[in-house]
């Protein structure tokens, strides 16, 4: 968005923030009702739109959780679906029910990661889909997905993302900006995770930026990791990644903060020969992978990468170079504090 279009759209986002100000109050009155879901809920959220390292932060949320017996379903709107007026169970804890266009893609993720640990439901109506869940699935607690400015359900945890990388946007409220809300509503958070918190020096700035606005809550930090890397489904593509970092590859990706995975690609030793960004929950068609293919050859390069939140939508496509797949984790700094900090929301209700 140019200066000229923000500048524009600046006396919008100034009412748009003043209405979701507003409506937060009159959450807090009781004008408007909370409610209760019939478990225990931890939610995570952010304050801005795109990518803040969400999805790896419910995945850990929930594995943590599940390995101690717990019963687990995610509720999660599933954006970027075919139909999003729809409830769809993508998992029911043990077998995937749906595909990335019935889905979403970071549903179909979670669902996949979390195989055997989580059930899974994409649904703009969580208190529906959490009524149908706690009837059919009876889970033991609520993992909210996105659920920061979802006011309508009662959480135990309310856990807010800030990427240390772009906490802020253009720190304007939409339509002019990135912002849901203006910074000062992280007060509401019980905790924060500032993710890919890598820069000691832009970190510190922020934790005094965090505490200048108000926040009296435990903050955490963590980052994203590379996990590993994988074939694809292409035919061409060898048993694992072996030797990508000394040829070189084409790195491609559809999310919020793109630069934040080639960052952790270059950080992990491999080099980038060409780099293509799409939009945040971008559906492939085959002449995009076509283009990019053409455009791996001209660089020079015969192997394509992306991320694993990609690659649910590239499996109906043919490759004829090798596209290899980068899993991402989170890794939380004082992770037992984080993980006693979530186990205690869900027996203070239990």
């Amino acid at each position: 968005m140019n200066s000229a279009v923000t500048l524009a759209l600046s006396p919008f986002g100034s009412l748009y923030g003043a209405a979701m100000k507003a409506r937060c109050a009159l959450y807090r009155s009781g004008r408007f009702r909370v409610r209760e879901l019939g478990a225990p809920v931890i939610s995570v959220g952010n304050l801005t739109m795109g990518g803040t390292g969400k999805t790896p932060l419910v995945e850990w949320i929930a594995h943590e959780l599940a390995r101690t017996g717990i019963r687990v379903c995610i509720l999660t709107r599933g954006y970027g679906r075919q139909n999003a007026n729809t409830r769809t169970i993508v998992s029911d804890g043990r077998e995937i029910l749906a595909d990335a266009a019935e889905a979403g893609d970071e549903p179909l993720l979670l669902a996949e990661g979390l195989r055997g640990q989580a059930a899974v439901i994409s649904d703009g109506d969580r208190v529906g889909a959490a009524a149908w869940a706690v009837e059919n699935f009876h889970p033991n607690v609520f993992v909210l997905d996105d659920g920061f400015q979802h006011l309508r359900v009662a959480r135990n945890l309310n856990i807010l993302t800030i990427d240390a990388t772009n906490p802020w946007g253009n720190g304007k409220v939409l339509p002019a900006g990135t912002l849901r809300e203006f910074p000062s509503e992280l007060t509401r958070a019980d905790c924060i995770v500032i993710t890919r918190a890598d820069d000691p020096h832009s970190l510190e700035a922020l934790r005094r930026q965090i505490a200048a606005l108000g926040n009296q809550s435990p903050v955490f930090d963590s980052r994203m990791k590379l996990s590993g890397v994988r074939a694809g489904r292409s035919p061409k593509s060898p048993n694992d990644g072996a030797g990508l970092k000394a040829s070189g590859v084409a790195a491609f990706c559809g999310l919020g903060n793109p630069e934040s995975f080639f960052s952790l690609l270059r950080r992990s030793g491999y080099e980038m020969s060409y780099t293509q960004v799409f939009r945040d929950h971008y559906r492939y068609n085959q002449s995009d992978i076509d283009q990019l293919e053409r455009e791996a050859r001209a660089h020079g390069v015969q192997a394509l990468l992306t991320t694993a939140k990609d690659e649910v939508k590239l499996r109906s496509l043919a490759f004829k170079l090798p596209c290899f797949i980068a899993d991402i984790t989170i890794e939380i700094d004082q992770g037992d504090n984080f993980r006693a900090l979530v186990e205690q929301a869900v027996r203070r209700q239990s």
